[in-house]
Parts: structure tokens; C-alpha cells; sequence
């Protein structure tokens, strides 16, 4: 690491310094010079596009992940409201038969008629503790789909980067060993990694 004060290479960074000092000695002079440093400039270029891309892939991953956290904090919030109102609903239905009980158990018109106003005034508010608490648990439920899509996209962000990773470690061992196969596979291997990152954009 270059905070440490130096830096390690890798394959790939070797062959590219090398090639950019001269090529790669005498037997590449001799044979196929211009065209060695064209599969090395290509290769070098390509690398550097997919490690770009692959740095995106990467940040919209880690956003994504981020995403599917706060949807499900957001989520869990809005079950333990509505679990409240539940409860609160369960208090106003204890309160309401009680005061059932005691209309029923009144020895007077009057007394009947106050509670009976209880009675109707617990159903109301009970009424309305119900919505409430659906409409809670409506919105717990959106907050989860819209964790679980997050969390599908950023397992296609990390799969898209995980193949781009593979192309780059493709594209060192071509640089390496002037493999032609191993550079059409580098290019084989970056262009599904641009697919299922064209699959993580469009949440499929």
C-alpha cells in the first residue's frame, strides 16, 4: 500500500511497465514487436474501462445494501406502532365490556343510558385504533417489498462486479502469456458482467 510507502503490483501492472520501457526485450523486437504492443495497449485500455466500471458496480452495491437496511429499519418502525395501536386497541375493547357489563347490570334507566354513551364512544375510538393500526401495518408491508428489491439489486451489483473482477484477472494472465483465447475470454467474461449489471439497472 502506498501509505505504508510502498506499493504492490499486480501481474498486470508489471507487464504494462514493462511494455511501456521498451517491450518485453529482444526476442519481442524480433518477432511480432507491433503486435504484441498492440494486444498489450489493448488489453491495458480494456482493463482500465472495466476496472471503471466495475468501481461503479461496486458503489451501487454498497448503496443498495445501505438502502435495504434503512427500508427494513423503516419497516420494523412501523410493525412496533402498529403493534401499539394494537395494544391499544385491546385496552379500549377491555374498557368497552366492562361498560357493556355495566349497562347490562344497571338498575335505572339513566345509569343505562350513561354507560351506554361509554359503550358507543369505546366502538368509535376502537373503530378508528384499527385503522390506524392497518394502515401501520400497510406501510411496514411496503417498507419490506421495498427492502427485498434493494437487497435483489444489490445482489446483482455484486455479481455483476464479482464477474468484472474475473475478466480483470483474465486480462493479467493474457497480458502475460500473449494467450489469444484468454483475451477473447477477458472480453467474453467483462461483456456478462456488463449484462447483469444492465440487469441490476433495471431491477430484474
Amino acid at each position: 500500500m502506498s501509505g505504508h510507502g510502498f506499493h504492490v503490483h499486480g501481474p498486470h501492472d508489471h507487464e504494462l511497465e514493462h511494455a511501456a520501457t521498451g517491450g518485453h526485450g529482444s526476442e519481442d523486437a524480433s518477432a511480432g514487436h507491433s503486435g504484441g504492443m498492440n494486444m498489450t495497449s489493448k488489453i491495458a485500455v480494456c482493463t482500465a474501462v472495466i476496472a471503471t466500471v466495475g468501481a461503479i458496480f461496486s458503489y451501487m452495491g454498497g448503496a443498495t445494501q445501505a438502502n435495504a437496511g434503512l427500508y427494513k429499519n423503516n419497516a420494523a418502525i412501523k410493525k412496533t406502532e402498529a403493534s401499539n395501536q394494537w395494544n391499544y386497541f385491546q385496552s379500549k375493547s377491555t374498557k368497552q365490556a366492562l361498560a357493556e357489563f355495566a349497562r347490562d347490570t344497571a338498575t335505572d334507566d339513566e345509569r343505562k343510558q350513561g354507560w351506554q354513551v361509554k359503550v358507543a364512544r369505546y366502538e368509535q375510538e376502537k373503530t378508528d385504533i384499527q385503522a390506524a393500526a392497518k394502515k401501520l401495518e400497510a406501510e411496514a408491508s411496503q417498507w419490506d417489498a421495498q427492502s427485498d428489491v434493494q437487497m435483489h439489486q444489490h445482489h446483482r451489483w455484486a455479481q455483476a462486479t464479482t464477474v468484472l473482477q474475473v475478466s480483470i484477472a483474465l486480462a493479467a494472465i493474457a497480458l502475460l502469456t500473449k494467450k489469444k483465447w484468454l483475451e477473447r475470454a477477458m472480453f467474453g467474461v467483462a461483456a456478462a458482467g456488463l449484462a447483469v449489471g444492465g440487469l441490476a439497472a433495471f431491477h430484474v
